[in-house]
């Protein structure tokens, strides 16, 4: 699986997603007071541990280039860590990952906003539906802290995904998670401290298997969007709702209802259509790396 021909590069990112869920998998095996900032920790030193190998790909000329934009999406990203714990620890596995997708929309929302980009007929469709099939899975009269943290999580990955591109642009992907990890670091250790929990072998199985399958995962989606077109490829990211579904019921016992189908399809739909608009123009485009799943923004 090279990833040059469009069905290589579709069968890694299915692959991929698959790799993602079984990270959110390590999440959701947590008890429901585990202590999140041990996690966080945790996850930021083997997240750097297992970056260190790459060292090369990092600019060290030039290696705090940009940041103070690289400090304000490192924290961003520890809110979007510890709102997709307690997401995870709590609601259905299926259930999480639909409301994360609603991180795209967001991100059409923040760009239209702050980038002046125009939003298409598909886009506001995609930006409606969404919206209309959170509601219709979450229902307001279930929602809880878990589903609002489910919703905290899609808006960090969105607002990751729009300041990547005022980072600057010869930093590479690995540059770019070191610095957005090392800078979380310091602040994961005092919280921790903070959090006062005892150490836990369970926190640090879950910090280790999420951080090394969401490893397999970049793998996974650097290859396949190396050398084809985003466009031609994207609509197999939506996969990962099919795996969270699967793994969902065979891992937790978890039967999704028709409220859960309809609202997926409200999401997903809608961003389909946009992928298959952008195939009929195709455009070369840039897919960056993520951290977490992220799954539907895609930024690190």
């Amino acid at each position: 699986m090279s990833g040059k021909t469009v069905n290589s590069a579709i069968l890694l990112l299915v692959i991929g997603n698959a790799l993602a869920l079984i990270s959110d998998v390590f999440i959701k095996l947590l008890e429901g007071d585990s202590a999140v900032f041990q996690y966080a920790f945790m996850r930021c030193l083997i997240t750097l541990a297992l970056l260190l190998p790459f060292w090369r790909q990092i600019d060290t000329g030039h290696f705090f280039e940009g940041g103070v934009l690289h400090a304000i999406r490192g924290h961003v990203h520890l809110v979007g860590i510890v709102c997709m714990v307690v997401a995870l620890v709590s609601l259905p596995l299926a259930t999480a990952n639909a409301v994360f997708y609603v991180a795209p929309i967001l991100v059409m929302i923040l760009s239209a906003v702050f980038f002046g980009e125009r939003l298409t007929r598909w886009s506001l469709l995609a930006v409606f539906g969404g919206f209309a099939g959170i509601l219709v899975i979450l229902r307001p009269v279930d929602i809880s802290w878990a589903a609002l943290a489910a919703l905290g999580s899609a808006a960090a990955l969105a607002i990751n995904a729009v300041l990547v591109r005022k980072l600057p642009a010869r930093q590479s992907t690995v540059h770019k998670l070191f610095l957005n990890y090392l800078m979380i670091t310091p602040v994961c250790l005092l919280l921790m401290l903070w959090e006062g929990a005892p150490w836990s072998n369970a926190v640090l199985l879950s910090a280790v298997g999420s951080s090394v399958f969401i490893l397999g995962y970049n793998v996974c989606v650097l290859l396949a969007y190396r050398q084809v077109d985003a466009n031609q490829i994207t609509s197999a990211e939506y996969t990962g709702l099919i795996w969270a579904v699967l793994i969902g019921w065979w891992w937790f016992a978890e039967v999704p209802d028709l409220w859960f189908f309809t609202g997926s399809l409200m999401i997903v739909v809608p961003l389909l259509l946009i992928g298959w608009q952008q195939r009929r123009q195709p455009k070369t485009s840039s897919h960056e790396v993520a951290d977490t799943y992220y799954h539907g923004a895609k930024a690190e």
